[in-house]
């Protein structure tokens, strides 16, 4: 049984403007590298249905983006979100996947799956479109895998060098997921602060100074998080995963290199053989230099590959 990669052709159709850091060139780059490795299980990602979407977002909010999306040219929503006319199926088959992954590794037809699709959503809150985010996919995945699946202890793990503030809002109130974030600060959002726990101290954000390297990085999640892991015995894990805390990214400042997120899958893997029977749904979030951001999600992947049954 291979690591399943849930894609599809969709993420190409969301545009953003010329010369946007997130843009389409980034799905291009990271299709082309992982279509190299062998062993991979490809399938397409469905479309989320209103009642995956309206477990994290306002109906009011949900109907609002619909009746924004531009049948031609570009909708701006914030000074950094725009949608072009296929921008909301592009979102909506990023939830879609990622909700179909969760299923997948909770069947067992795979315990491991990435979600290749863009825009990215950990920045997406109930009721309000943020930093290039739509749609607050890998919180809706959690939420679908507590209602469809019973979990109630789900990890998600978010290395991303933005705080996932969407991700943390739309968790809030939610016992069933354990969310931890490590992030650069200052930074925007300027959110995830360590008193930012959640209405159940399931919350737990890591702020990381700017150049944070390696050496560092590696000590804090062993001193921080892989101790809590383990002691909250996942039932899946689930990772947001950022490769834009790469050292050439260039819209922030932390100094990891493309080991360190073969290091970080490492760790959260070995975390889930222990305790989810190996269970992992990955979703891609950010990186914006196209070489760093093919190489750390490949760097990933491989990772993912390893013991995979």
């Amino acid at each position: 049984m291979s690591v399943c990669v849930f894609y599809h052709p969709y993420s190409q159709m969301h545009e953003m403007p010329k010369g946007h850091p997130e843009r389409v060139d980034r799905i291009v780059a990271l299709e082309h590298s992982l279509r190299g490795l062998s062993g991979l299980d490809w399938r397409d990602c469905p479309a989320a249905t209103r009642a995956q979407l309206e477990a994290g977002h306002e109906t009011t909010y949900l109907d609002a983006l619909e009746a924004a999306s531009p049948t031609t040219g570009m909708v701006q929503l914030d000074a950094d979100t725009s949608m072009s006319p296929g921008s909301l199926e592009a979102a909506s088959h990023a939830v879609g996947g990622a909700c179909a992954a969760v299923d997948l590794v909770m069947s067992g037809g795979a315990n491991r799956a990435f979600v290749a699709m863009r825009p990215p959503g950990h920045h997406a809150e109930r009721d309000k479109p943020m930093g290039f985010c739509l749609y607050s996919t890998i919180a809706l995945a959690a939420k679908h895998a507590a209602a469809a699946h019973g979990l109630t202890r789900i990890a998600i793990i978010d290395f991303d060098v933005h705080h996932g503030n969407g991700t943390q809002d739309v968790l809030w109130d939610d016992p069933n997921v354990h969310f931890i974030s490590s992030h650069q600060m200052p930074l925007w959002p300027g959110s995830g602060a360590a008193h930012e726990t959640g209405a159940h101290g399931q919350i737990q954000n890591i702020a990381l100074k700017p150049h944070t390297g390696s050496l560092d990085m590696r000590r804090i999640y062993e001193r921080e998080v892989l101790p809590v892991l383990d002691s909250y015995a996942p039932e899946l894990v689930m990772i947001s995963a950022g490769f834009d805390a790469h050292t050439r990214d260039p819209l922030a400042n932390l100094d990891f290199q493309t080991d360190d997120f073969a290091w970080l899958t490492d760790r959260l893997r070995e975390v889930a053989e222990q305790h989810a029977q190996g269970r992992i749904v990955s979703t891609l979030e950010g990186g914006y230099d196209l070489s760093a951001l093919a190489e750390s999600a490949t760097a990933h992947i491989r990772s993912l590959q390893e013991n995979a049954t």
